[in-house]
């Protein structure tokens, strides 16, 4: 099984359920986690923008909720000019169940366009290390 294309699919058929009236910017986000499942999820604006919700923020909640384990691989879809980045929150989010090495998909709904390691788009994440006092 191709990961990269499952996780592809996965995205693609979550971003179609995007609810996204106020931006019409429709997201989908895949996850391949520890436990060999796929947890996919997509954006959910709110008229009050602050409190809506990112693609890969449902994603890694399902997993979560699900005890998925770790993030092995990330695949995020958009249609836009340009290639969608997950943004600092949701890199952050991705950095606490990931491992530095943990390949980001970036795609748009035709294919997979651009692949990095979390390391290479957020190299400085924050991490327990700043919460002790030794």
């Amino acid at each position: 099984m191709d990961i990269a294309k499952e996780l592809f699919k996965s995205a693609l058929n979550a971003r179609s359920n995007a609810y996204a009236p106020y931006s019409r910017y429709k997201v989908g986000a895949a996850i391949y986690a520890e436990n060999a499942k796929i947890y996919a999820s997509c954006n959910v604006e709110n008229l009050s923008f602050p409190c809506g919700t990112c693609a890969e923020a449902g994603a890694i909640a399902a997993m979560v909720a699900d005890n998925g384990g770790k993030i092995q691989k990330i695949l995020i879809v958009a249609d836009a000019k340009e290639l969608v980045y997950p943004c600092g929150a949701c890199l952050q989010r991705i950095a606490e169940f990931a491992t530095p090495e943990t390949l980001i998909y970036l795609a748009d709904t035709k294919e997979i366009k651009k692949t990095y390691t979390l390391q290479e788009l957020l190299p400085h994440n924050f991490t327990a290390k700043e919460l002790s006092n030794d």
